[in-house]
């Protein structure tokens, strides 16, 4: 896949074309890429997940590419991605459904039994739409104190940094 946007007529943005092959190469897109809403990596601490709680849901999100349709990795692709043995992939999958960002189902093949699990990643999907709201609300704050300080004569109180001359 290739980042092929287009500008906007009414907007302030301007035409993107294979920005991702220009920050990245095209050689690396061409061997895929995944997207991951921002959120995620920004509200890491606030979500309660452990760097690799994160990385093995960034490796599920690489695996999502229908919104259809449930990823459905092995976990030998998994441990292998993240340098894990298999059954602490089991336990960090364990530990995410537990708090609800992931649910595992359990498929079968009737010629072969079970197969690799399927992970619905609806729980996250819910949890960000959740906290939304609080990081939108930050961002317009900071926007809004931002354009404020740039006004001439605005001066922030509170804020004064003392020199080492004034004994700080």
């Amino acid at each position: 896949m290739t980042d092929k946007t287009k500008s906007n007529p009414g907007s302030k943005r301007p035409a993107r074309n294979g920005a991702s092959e220009k920050k990245w190469g095209a050689k690396v897109i061409a061997l895929g890429f995944c997207i991951l809403p921002s959120l995620l990596l920004r509200a890491q601490r606030r979500l309660g997940l452990s760097p690799t709680q994160l990385a093995v849901l960034i490796q599920l999100a690489d695996f999502w590419w229908d919104a259809g349709r449930k990823p459905f990795p092995k976990k030998a692709d998994l441990a292998q991605r993240l340098g894990l043995s298999e059954r602490q992939v089991q336990r960090y999958i364990a530990e995410l459904e537990e708090a609800g960002f992931v649910q595992r189902i359990e498929r079968r093949a009737s010629h072969r039994g079970k197969i690799s699990n399927e992970y619905d990643l609806q729980g996250l999907v819910d949890r960000l739409a959740q906290i939304e709201p609080d990081f939108r609300e930050a961002a317009e704050e900071a926007r809004a104190v931002r354009k404020a300080v740039a006004r001439p004569g605005i001066r922030r109180r509170g804020k004064a940094v003392a020199t080492p001359a004034e004994g700080g």
